[in-house]
């Protein structure tokens, strides 16, 4: 029963703690939007959520150690996918940050997270509900 409950919950658990990681890094591209040379940073959620609830082989596919000193990929953490992002428009001092796209990524996964928390507090209600009768 305990498998069963932890399967329910896995799920949106992972997603709320992938959008909170996904938030620091937009914040501080965010903060550091005046800092000469700082390169704007993100992860695709999609590929980072399949990671962390089991699906790892899309976060994996088509990686493979052809040398006995490389490292097996890891799974299931936002931090190996986190990629630079590539402006639209480039700075002189080399700073990479859009503000309008920040500002817009921000808003995005905040609104996600808040849905995810309300996903999640469903489930427990349900899952309370069935456990009182």
């Amino acid at each position: 029963m305990i498998n069963k409950l932890n399967d329910a919950l896995h799920f949106h658990s992972s997603a709320l703690r992938l959008r909170s990681e996904r938030q620091q890094v937009l914040a501080a591209n965010i903060a550091n939007a005046d800092t000469p040379g700082y390169k704007a940073a993100d992860f695709d959620f999609g590929r980072a959520l399949a990671g962390a609830v089991g699906a790892g082989d899309a976060f994996t596919a088509g990686m493979a150690a052809t040398n006995p000193g490389h490292l097996a990929p890891r799974t299931g953490s936002a931090a190996q996918s986190i990629q630079y992002r590539i402006p639209t428009q480039s700075s002189v001092d080399g700073n990479s940050v859009e503000m309008d796209t920040e500002r817009a990524n921000f808003a995005d996964n905040a609104i996600r997270y808040e849905a995810s928390l309300r996903f999640l507090n469903g489930q427990i209600k349900s899952i309370m509900s069935a456990i009182t009768g």
